[in-house]
């Protein structure tokens, strides 16, 4: 079994690689961290590129330090682009069981108007998505 942990950056929420951690010690499965920079053309981007590389990296570091923590390994990629179309992208790549990802963040309003990651993830992705929420 094969884990993606779709990471979002700038975002403290331990409690999903917590239950990554959980998931892959009960069924022996590997893990592959992966978060998204979130910069679609840097043209446009209020910062350059490197700030949200740096985020990103930050986050997968984070989740990486923790799995390894509680005896789990994983492997960690920062991707550019858009999260949903990059996050199925790398989890076909990986050929991954489930993807796990955190519940979104993001105000019901800002939801509504935006879209929430982890419902176009349950939407669109080819292969089994679990989202976690804060407990």
């Amino acid at each position: 079994m094969h884990i993606v942990l779709a990471a979002k950056p700038d975002a403290d929420q331990p409690w999903i690689t917590d239950a990554v951690a959980r998931l892959a010690k009960q069924t022996g499965a590997t893990v592959s961290v992966v978060a998204v920079d979130e910069v679609e053309l840097e043209r446009f981007s209020p910062a350059p590129r490197s700030v949200f590389v740096q985020g990103a990296k930050e986050a997968v570091d984070t989740a990486i330090r923790r799995l390894a923590d509680v005896g789990v390994e994983a492997q960690g990629t920062v991707l550019p682009g858009r999260p949903l179309e990059r996050i199925i992208e790398f989890a076909a790549q990986q050929q991954a069981d489930v993807i796990v990802v955190g519940a979104s963040s993001r105000p019901a309003l800002a939801e509504r108007l935006l879209g929430s990651v982890p419902l176009q993830l349950i939407e669109k992705a080819a292969r089994p998505v679990l989202v976690v929420t804060h407990p």
